[in-house]
């Protein structure tokens, strides 16, 4: 049955009751592009979510670009370079946060029971949520791409590299998602995940070297932001797109982003499993 269909009322008779039946990975595969394809004609139906998701990362550039950039200096790097890598991740998280909070619409509106009445592959709902908003988060990411370059950012290394830098963006902004979708099936409703959403963002990106290196951080800080993995991903990015090693970031990025998507994949397949119909 198609993944639309299951959005029709009477489409799936005892909701709630979840199918056991084991699917082959071509039968999931099936089921998660239908799920990826319901998403993504909701979002082209609301154009105004794909711009507003792209407001607050270039409202943050603008400020540290023309605002506070000219009280920030970076030795040997100009500051607009420093600090724009960092805002196309964050660009890239704020495109997720949708998860959270579509799942939990989801699940408040029914939908989420009437697909887990259906012979489908447990994961596609939550890989279909998922890999809609990773198309959000392109589309957010390639408007960053070009307000950087607008307001003086410029790509040091070869192309090569600086897509190279863009893809570990999604990587780990992908492997993030799932504390998104973690959450959005622990609320499960859309004004307390987005709230909820908002709490780890802020505390990675912020306390981060996002903005500022970390010897301008006090003390008890800089053992935080030096080794959490917004800042291993975002310094990963500053050394492909300007040249630099990359080694030692790449391997950190690399298993933070693992360890986020394997624990919380597991955590959401288990909270979604064990919803109540």
């Amino acid at each position: 049955m198609a993944a639309a269909d299951a959005a029709r009322p009477g489409a799936a008779p005892g909701a709630g009751q979840p199918h056991t039946q084991r699917m082959n990975p071509a039968t999931a595969a099936r089921d998660i592009a239908g799920i990826t394809g319901r998403n993504l004609r909701r979002l082209v139906r609301t154009p105004q979510l794909l711009v507003f998701t792209a407001v607050q990362p270039a409202m943050m550039l603008l400020l540290f670009r023309y605002a506070l950039g000219g009280a920030i200096r970076i030795p040997g790097m100009k500051y607009v370079d420093f600090v724009v890598p960092a805002i196309f991740l964050e660009a890239v998280l704020v495109g997720f946060m949708a998860t959270s909070i579509g799942l939990a619409q989801d699940i408040g509106g029914g939908i989420v029971d009437r697909f887990r009445s259906l012979p489908m592959a447990r994961s596609a709902v939550l890989a279909g949520r998922t890999l809609a908003d990773l198309c959000r988060s392109i589309f957010s990411l390639a408007l960053m791409v070009g307000l950087g370059v607008l307001v003086g950012f410029r790509f040091h290394a070869n192309w090569l590299s600086a897509l190279a830098g863009l893809g570990i963006a999604l990587v780990f902004g992908y492997a993030f998602c799932w504390i998104y979708a973690t959450l959005g099936l622990l609320t499960r409703d859309p004004e307390t995940a987005q709230v909820a959403g908002i709490l780890p963002f802020f505390i990675l990106v912020f306390a981060s070297t996002a903005f500022v290196p970390v010897q301008t951080m006090p003390g008890w800080l800089q053992w935080f932001a030096r080794n959490q993995p917004v800042s291993h991903t975002i310094d990963l990015m500053r050394a492909l797109f300007h040249g630099g090693p990359v080694v030692h970031s790449l391997w950190l990025t690399l298993l933070w982003s693992l360890g986020i998507f394997l624990a919380f994949f597991l955590a959401s397949i288990r909270l979604y499993r064990h919803l109540s119909a």
